[in-house]
Parts: structure tokens; C-alpha cells; sequence
């Protein structure tokens, strides 16, 4: 009984072994394909990792459609179909990008409120360029009401994790507040690192 056990146990580890070697393998070869600018191999290796359910190469998807070079054809509505997929799964650049389209209307129908739910997601995990979205939608009230004490918040996360433009927008946001809201401001930055960017 014991060796019909551990025989079993070692074919279930050599069958993951293998899969997880052959899904390496598979990585690897779309992300140097996509490196080579072999966009093509890059699909063809990466899609069905994507349709398994693989956040990475869900995410690499997107990028290939909404670049659309080298043999691939730009496909806004496909990238969103991918990011939406890897956003899901806490993905936090995918995050970023579905918001990002959301905002501009490429590829989904344009919506200031879902761009701003999905920046918040990415922002919340830390991303710079997410954090400076939502300091962008609260100074001129796109997808949320207008609130210069939330937007500099944003901002001041933003700068602080190394968003250059968060800066400039900072010292142009300021000229619009009294002195209580940039303290307000300061107090709710400082809560908001405290909680790790959640329920900002």
C-alpha cells in the first residue's frame, strides 16, 4: 500500500513538474520571441497560457493587440478583452490599462466612472501612474465628484512613488486650495501610506 502510494504521489509531482516546465518553456519562448520583435511567435506561444487563465500572459496579450506591430493586427477591443481578464485576477498594470481605456474610450465604450473604479484598483496596489489618474479625475470631477483635498492626495501618492508629472500638477492644483484643504490633504496622504493605499 505504501509504495502504490508513494508511486502516486511521485507521478502527480512529475506530471505538475512537467506541465509547469513546459509552461515555463512556453513563457520564455514568447517573451524572447517578443523581445526578437517576433510578435507573431509571441501570440501564438503566449495565447493559450492566456486562455488557461495565466494573468501574465493575459496582460502580454493585451500589449501585442494594442501595439499591433510586426504581423499583428491592432485590436483595441481584444486588449481590453485581455487586460479585462488579467485585471480581474489583481493584475496591477492591467488594472491601469483597462481604466486607461475606459477613459478614452478604445475599444469599450468611453466611462469616466469604470476608468476611475479600475485606477483605484491599481492605485491601491501601489501604482504611481494609476495614483496620478485618480489625482487627474478628482481635480476636474471625471468619473467621481470634483474634490481638490482627494486629487492632491492622489498627486502627492504619485510623486512620492517616483510620477514625475504628479509634481508639475501638484504645484498648479496648490494656487486652487486654501491652506486647510492642502493641510487636509497632507494629513489624508500621510493615513492613506499608513493603510497601504487601502480605502483611500
Amino acid at each position: 500500500m505504501k509504495s502504490v502510494l508513494t508511486a502516486l504521489l511521485l507521478s502527480i509531482s512529475l506530471i505538475f513538474s512537467s506541465g509547469m516546465t513546459s509552461y515555463a518553456q512556453d513563457f520564455q519562448k514568447g517573451f524572447r520571441a517578443a523581445q526578437s520583435r517576433d510578435f507573431a511567435t509571441a501570440l501564438k506561444e503566449w495565447t493559450p497560457l492566456a486562455e488557461q487563465g495565466d494573468a501574465t500572459a493575459q496582460y502580454n496579450l493585451g500589449l501585442l493587440y494594442h501595439e499591433g506591430r510586426n504581423g499583428i493586427t491592432r485590436d483595441y477591443k481584444e486588449a481590453v478583452k485581455w487586460w479585462l481578464k488579467a485585471a480581474e485576477q489583481d493584475h496591477t498594470e492591467a488594472q491601469y490599462n483597462v481604466g486607461l481605456m475606459y477613459e478614452r474610450g478604445r475599444g469599450i465604450v468611453q466611462d469616466y466612472k469604470e476608468a476611475v473604479y479600475w485606477y483605484r484598483k491599481a492605485a491601491e496596489q501601489g501604482d504611481a501612474a494609476a495614483q496620478y489618474s485618480l489625482g487627474y479625475a478628482y481635480d476636474f470631477g471625471d468619473g467621481v465628484a470634483r474634490d481638490y483635498v482627494y486629487a492632491f492626495m492622489w498627486l502627492n501618492l504619485a510623486a512620492s512613488n517616483g510620477y514625475l508629472d504628479a509634481e508639475e500638477h501638484k504645484r498648479g492644483l496648490k494656487w486652487e486650495m486654501t491652506p486647510l484643504q492642502l493641510a487636509e490633504a497632507q494629513k489624508l496622504t500621510f493615513e492613506c501610506v499608513a493603510k497601504e493605499y487601502k480605502g483611500c
